[in-house]
């Protein structure tokens, strides 16, 4: 298969989710082929990252494409597809990418699936992703045809191999005059960090009781060089912001540590955290389903253990 990933990038950074793609790119193209596509206006350094991880990465640069425009973007994209022919476009399930794959897909006639977790290519494509806000996971055979459309959920493809691919001009502009005109950009209240990105993880529950206790959770993520993230009902209850969720509405983790400090484990989050390397849970509750998943387990008081373990490290930090 010739599997084609659309790159993203951001305020002048290669988003981590278009390397993410080209894993799952090279993990279905077979005997075929991973190729990037990536957009702007100089993104020669962009290209030569994602070579890292394609066989091919293509490059559409014009001075028009310095800011995203979808009209712009889907033109150059099905300028590219028109001459090369892919058999599956994977596109980041972001604002992005949920703007341009159905524009693309509709012009191409291709089935299209959205925020997927899995994919397997067996006499077709089929796709697995959540639905009922999460509470179910459905496999979706997509109906047969000569090319298929995908966004893809950041954070579950982190696993890939670097390789050394080639750099390519498309030797595409755009060939028509958008409608819409980019006028600027409104930061939206971000963390400082992103949590799908972060090895050492402390994520609190409904066990911290109170606002006022993340100071907890905030000292032991510091001295372990981590970041604080939390279940549904912590960002429901406005103690943490939306972008530090763990969960299927929220975002999809694989750190190095996860300490799960008084989460339950329901299956919504644990369906978020599940393939983080060493997962250590805290829980008063010895019953609580997070044991489940966990590959250590303490059953305690978080306000017991957690000082302890602060401790510790700062003994061992000196």
């Amino acid at each position: 298969m010739r599997v084609f990933a659309v790159a993203e990038i951001r305020l002048g950074e290669l988003d981590p989710v278009s390397v993410e793609l080209l894993n799952l790119a090279n993990a279905v193209k077979g005997d075929g082929k991973s190729e990037a596509v990536v957009i702007g206006k100089d993104v020669g350094k962009f290209a030569e990252e994602l070579a890292k991880y394609a066989d091919v990465v293509w490059k559409i640069e014009d001075e028009s494409l310095e800011n995203y425009n979808p009209e712009l973007y889907a033109d150059v994209l099905l300028q590219l597809f028109e001459k090369e022919k892919p058999d599956l476009i994977l596109f980041p399930n972001s604002s992005r990418g949920a703007e341009l794959a159905p524009l693309v897909a509709s012009k191409l006639n291709a089935p299209i699936a959205t925020d997927v977790v899995g994919v397997e290519v067996k006499d077709g494509i089929k796709v697995s992703r959540y639905i009922f806000q999460g509470k179910l996971m459905v496999d979706i055979m997509l109906k047969k045809a000569e090319c298929y459309v995908l966004t893809v959920r950041q954070g579950v493809f982190k696993e890939g191999e670097e390789m050394k691919g080639e750099v390519k001009e498309a030797g595409i502009k755009p060939s028509i005059t958008p409608r819409r005109e980019f006028v600027g950009i409104i930061e939206p209240e971000v963390g400082e960090v992103d949590i799908s990105q972060a090895d050492i993880i402390v994520s609190v529950g409904r066990g911290i009781e109170d606002a006022s206790n993340i100071e907890l959770a905030e000292e032991l993520a510091k001295l372990l060089g981590g970041v604080v993230a939390g279940s549904r009902p912590v960002i429901d209850n406005g103690w943490l912001p939306k972008d530090r969720q763990v969960g299927i509405s929220g975002k999809t983790v694989k750190p190095k540590l996860y300490l799960a400090l008084g989460i339950s484990g329901a299956f919504q989050h644990v369906m978020g955290m599940k393939d983080s390397e060493l997962i250590i849970a805290v829980n008063k509750d010895p019953e609580a389903p997070i044991f489940g998943v966990a590959h250590y387990g303490i059953v305690g008081d978080i306000f017991e253990i957690v000082p302890v373990l602060i401790e510790k490290l700062q003994k061992i930090k000196g």
